[in-house]
């Protein structure tokens, strides 16, 4: 059975970009606070992605415990 894929497609290039310009390590969390002054940026560029990220935490993840 073929795994379903979403209709989210992020090039290869632009891939950690945001996370490029937060200074954020790899495999942390960007703080909210930052994604919210982001979204208030001059570029808009910078604020669709800052608005994605913030859309992206409150989706359904696979293979996440519940506490």
């Amino acid at each position: 059975m073929a795994r379903s894929r979403s209709g989210i497609h992020i090039k290869k290039s632009h891939q950690g970009r945001l996370r490029a310009k937060t200074k954020t390590r790899k495999g942390r969390k960007i703080p909210v606070s930052k994604l919210q002054k982001m979204k208030r940026s001059k570029s808009a560029a910078t604020r669709k992605q800052a608005t994605f990220a913030l859309n992206a935490r409150k989706w359904k993840k696979r293979g996440r415990r519940k506490s």
